[in-house]
């Protein structure tokens, strides 16, 4: 059904400091992306086969921004990935589930949908269909 944890999203303000600290915890910097449709510009660091994503909102509309005007900075979403998006969002479905977006294109082009975090314990979960 799912093959493993790709990322855990992280809300932060800025990723300049953001940045700043996760290397100074050790952590792979993998680089920055920006994800126009989004509304957000990431940085990657690894972390065995995961990675953790920081999330700054480029629009005070962006979901990240609501995010952090609610609830400040910290994890956001966890982010698992799958064989076939398509498929499991449609099992999903069938099993009374609701999503958030359906398909969008995340960042490193993955293909993903959010599951909405009532139906999951407050977590927002994303369903990723490729890996980096």
């Amino acid at each position: 059904m799912y093959k493993k944890i790709l990322h855990i999203g992280i809300a932060v303000k800025t990723l300049k400091e953001a940045t700043k600290t996760f290397e100074k915890l050790g952590l792979a910097f993998e680089g920055n992306e920006e994800v126009p449709g989004e509304k957000v510009k990431v940085a990657f660091f690894k972390v065995g086969e995961s990675r953790i994503e920081l999330l700054e909102p480029t629009s005070p509309d962006s979901a990240i921004a609501r995010f952090l005007d609610k609830r400040g900075e910290g994890v956001h979403h966890i982010c698992i990935q799958t064989e076939d998006l398509k498929k499991r969002i449609d099992e999903l479905k069938k099993r009374g589930f609701r999503f958030v977006t359906d398909e969008i294109k995340g960042a490193h082009g993955i293909k993903a949908a959010f599951l909405h975090p009532k139906n999951t314990n407050g977590v927002l979960f994303e369903i990723a269909s490729a890996s980096y």
